[in-house]
């Protein structure tokens, strides 16, 4: 797989290919790698602020390996699940071991850490994205969202980052900003994408609220944007277009589509019929458990409901066409799709 089909989602995918069945014919080509569950961070959209998912821990250094291995040629690998990355010790090593091997290495973090002693290590590791999650364009709704108030600080310290990276002439991370699509953030956009040029960050993302239907915090059905975007949303979301395009900062919705669409559940009745994630991807939180997906946390309840596999006990190749897998794989073809798919679609997140 080249380098551009992995930094470019909608090449990505479609490199997966289309052939599904209960059965993976190929391995994995990406790993979501939860390397802690821990975090510094409250948010109100997070599931792990008002339950205890697993008992808190990072992802141990031979748990890693062990995984990592296993796929010596993986493509892809994202450095992050329910937790904050750059509260592990051992991110930096992590990074540098997988970008031996010539893998795509990614993370999201809320930008809390990014400190510039931090900088030139970050650097250093060869890290080809960094996304940072500010889902507010002011600290009053920071704090409402996030829990927290590191508003300024994360403001200050990315800009500080572009600006070392202009400096110093380093290409990488690729570094963007990202939003959740939320009622009461969304007006914000504008604002937002003016927020980013002033940091420095070229590319802005609007992503989509992930929610069950019981919800917690803001992260339930009235809040999100989901087939209800109203015009004064549509016009926030045009406006904030329109000022990127004049500022130089691009605006997509994840999943690399525009953002309006992302917004907008796809026209036919089953969201989760174009996903290829459980062909294509596997998720391993800090204790080495298989999940679906780094949606699958957010959009349902209890992981025992729908653990694939234990990566401490069991062989990746035996989990990923174990019997867990393959009836996931079965139920996610049919009309009555595993509980965390039946709100979901390919565009929710990457």
């Amino acid at each position: 797989m080249s380098a551009t089909s992995l930094k470019d989602p909608r090449r990505y995918f479609e490199s997966i290919g289309t052939e599904r069945s209960a059965t993976a014919a190929s391995p994995p080509v990406c790993l979501y790698l939860e390397i802690t569950n821990r975090c510094n961070l409250l948010c109100d959209t997070c599931p792990r602020t008002f339950e205890e998912l697993e008992p808190p821990a990072d992802m141990s250094w031979s748990l890693f390996t062990r995984i990592v291995d296993q796929i010596p040629d993986i493509g892809r690998v994202v450095l992050h699940g329910v937790g904050e990355p750059m509260l592990v010790r051992d991110l930096p090593r992590m990074i540098r071991y997988l970008k031996d091997r010539g893998t795509y290495v990614l993370f999201n973090t809320n930008g809390t850490l990014l400190q510039p002693k931090k900088f030139q290590a970050l650097i250093d590791t060869g890290l080809d994205e960094l996304r940072v999650s500010l889902d507010a364009a002011d600290r009053a709704s920071y704090l409402r969202v996030r829990g927290k108030d590191f508003f300024n600080r994360i403001v200050r310290d990315v800009g500080k980052f572009t600006a070392f990276q202009r400096e110093t002439g380093a290409t990488t991370p690729r570094v963007s900003l990202w939003l959740t699509g939320l009622k009461e953030t969304v007006d914000q956009l504008p604002d937002f994408v003016r927020l980013a040029a002033t940091m420095g960050v070229t590319e802005v993302h609007l992503q989509r609220l992930v929610f069950d239907e019981a919800g917690f915090g803001l992260a339930r059905p009235e809040f999100s944007l989901f087939e209800q975007t109203r015009e004064d949303e549509a016009v926030a979301i045009e406006a904030a277009q329109a000022i990127g395009r004049e500022l130089g900062v691009t605006l997509d919705a994840s999943g690399a589509t525009e953002p309006g669409l992302s917004l907008k559940r796809q026209a036919d009745d089953k969201p989760w019929a174009t996903c290829r994630r459980p062909w294509s991807l596997m998720y391993f939180t800090a204790h080495g458990r298989a999940l679906p997906c780094c949606i699958a946390p957010f959009s349902a309840r209890g992981y025992e409901n729908y653990t694939l596999g234990d990566a401490t006990q069991d062989s990746l190749r035996d989990i990923w066409n174990s019997p867990a897998y393959k009836d996931f794989r079965s139920n996610l073809l049919g009309d009555a799709p595993p509980l965390p798919c039946q709100n979901c679609g390919l565009r929710w997140s990457l």
